[in-house]
């Protein structure tokens, strides 16, 4: 899709539609108003008549209209005015396009970056059509044998901007926009492979290519016996149980200065959980491909920084396995060393995903980091706890916590802080290693992250539980690319305090 910003009214827009937006209670905007009074009152008719209320999800597609240049006019209804959040926003450019779909368009002018979004300015709403008019395009059709095609496609979307004043800011924000997108649909191509062809060395493989296309980047992978040499022992103990090696992956972004000290992101990679001997229920079990989300979001938003040539240095730590219940896999009651020295006891083998971590963790000292991330699809209970709308957060520093909530609400990619209490370490008690991998019943989020905790005591560090936000059930289901918007605008804020 081709994106792009112009100054200029509607009635002289020389192309295949113009999007115009209208509010509840017939209610014109301005660009609507311009429309109507070229063409002699024609739109404030319809409105009059009641062929659109102005409701939000309503459209009503018009065509040559007398005095105007364009071949269609698309009226999009927005809801009440002064009522438009950024959820609602999403809605109105998603119902746009599904409607655009069908009407043989294929060069289109909005005019719905006028709407008064809550808060948001220029440069945010479209970098956010953009988000969303991707979003609603999105397709993983790789693997069908038969693929629909449209026969006229949608492919240029010019925004309108208000005057030549902002014709700058609307580029950047294009720019940010196509970045990010582009680093979502990354992500959701990954996670929504199956687990026969995503493999840990296919993650690795890829990780690897993505450097390829970036001068500032670079992709380096451990195999076992390397990671055996560093006394990864947690984490290949995942693996035991996998004809698929593990793999540790790092990718270096490096565009800061050389004494700056590198944002570390660490994602889960599990590229299909089955458990282990502690088998999950056959019940959407092929859903556990998402359990390397995680892993995918990392490669989405370190792709989006690069795309952007972003001054800073980032380092991406993958941590990427199997789960499987072999002859050789880890058994309830085992105890393993992980590379910090501590011991665990693995009471529950599909409590994986914090053993692989746990080493990455630690791994991550030798970055001497000024912050670290880690990001993954852990608990259960976090879905329990928060659903499907934000991912769950818990961090050793609050700075770093208050900077990713402020990031979700301007990304519109939004976490929820849980408490991080030494109250809850007392649930990974052992009475035969230095902790236990679960903590029982009860805050089963808390305690995942209370363990994680265990390894980050020499710097700042916060975790994203993403196992309510990673991936979509039902008709509708597969990966959604959170968090990179997130990850993406955490970095883009901590450039923009930096100036």
């Amino acid at each position: 899709m081709e994106y792009t910003v112009k100054s200029g009214n509607p009635e002289k827009q020389r192309i295949g539609c113009v999007v115009i937006p209208v509010y509840a209670s017939r209610k014109l905007s301005p660009s609507a108003k311009i429309i109507d009074k070229v063409s002699n009152g024609y739109i404030s008719n319809l409105v009059r008549r009641g062929e659109i209320e102005g409701d939000l999800g309503n459209t009503l597609l018009l065509h040559n209209i007398e005095n105007t240049l364009c071949d269609r006019v698309l009226l999009v209804g927005c809801g009440k005015e002064k009522e438009v959040d950024a959820k609602t926003f999403y809605k109105i450019n998603s119902t746009m396009v599904q409607t655009l779909q069908s009407t043989g368009a294929t060069e289109i002018a909005s005019y719905l970056t006028e709407i008064p979004v809550k808060r948001k300015d220029i440069s945010w709403k479209i970098q956010h059509s953009i988000e969303a008019i991707d979003e609603t395009l999105y397709e993983f059709n790789q693997l069908k044998s038969e693929k629909k095609e449209t026969r006229r496609p949608l492919r240029k979307f010019i925004f309108s901007v208000n005057g030549r004043g902002q014709l700058m800011t609307g580029e950047q924000a294009v720019r940010q926009g196509m970045a990010i997108s582009a680093g979502i649909h990354l992500a959701k191509d990954l996670g929504n492979m199956p687990g026969n062809i995503c493999t840990p060395e296919y993650l690795a493989k890829q990780a690897v290519a993505m450097a390829k296309q970036h001068t500032r980047m670079k992709t380096s992978v451990l195999e076992e016996k390397d990671m055996e040499k560093l006394g990864m022992g947690a984490l290949l103990s995942v693996s035991r149980g996998s004809r698929q090696p593990a793999k540790l992956i790092t990718i270096e972004y490096s565009a800061g200065d050389k004494k700056q000290k590198p944002i570390v992101f660490v994602g889960k990679g599990v590229t299909f959980d089955s458990g282990g001997i502690s088998l999950k229920p056959g019940a959407s079990m092929d859903e556990m491909k998402y359990d390397m989300c995680g892993a995918a979001s990392v490669i989405g938003a370190i792709n989006a920084c690069a795309e952007l040539l972003l001054p800073i240095n980032i380092i991406g730590i993958i941590p990427t396995v199997e789960n499987m219940p072999d002859g050789l896999a880890s058994k309830p009651g085992d105890i393993v060393t992980s590379m910090s020295g501590q011991t665990i006891e693995i009471l529950n083998t599909d409590a994986e995903g914090r053993l692989i971590l746990c080493d990455a963790l630690t791994y991550a000292e030798k970055f001497d980091p000024d912050v670290v991330i880690d990001i993954a699809t852990l608990t259960g209970a976090c879905i329990v706890a928060l659903g499907a709308h934000p991912a769950g957060l818990l961090s050793n520093h609050n700075p770093l916590a208050n900077d990713l909530l402020s990031a979700g609400q301007t990304s519109g990619d939004r976490c929820w802080q849980l408490p991080l209490w030494d109250d809850y370490d007392e649930q990974l008690k052992s009475n035969f290693a230095d902790m236990a991998n679960i903590g029982g019943k009860g805050a089963g989020t808390i305690t995942a992250a209370c363990f994680l905790s265990r390894f980050t005591k020499k710097y700042h560090w916060a975790h994203l539980d993403i196992a309510g936000v990673a991936w979509k059930s039902g008709t509708d289901k597969g990966a959604t690319g959170r968090p990179v918007g997130l990850l993406t605008q955490y970095v883009l804020d901590r450039l923009g305090s930096s100036k």
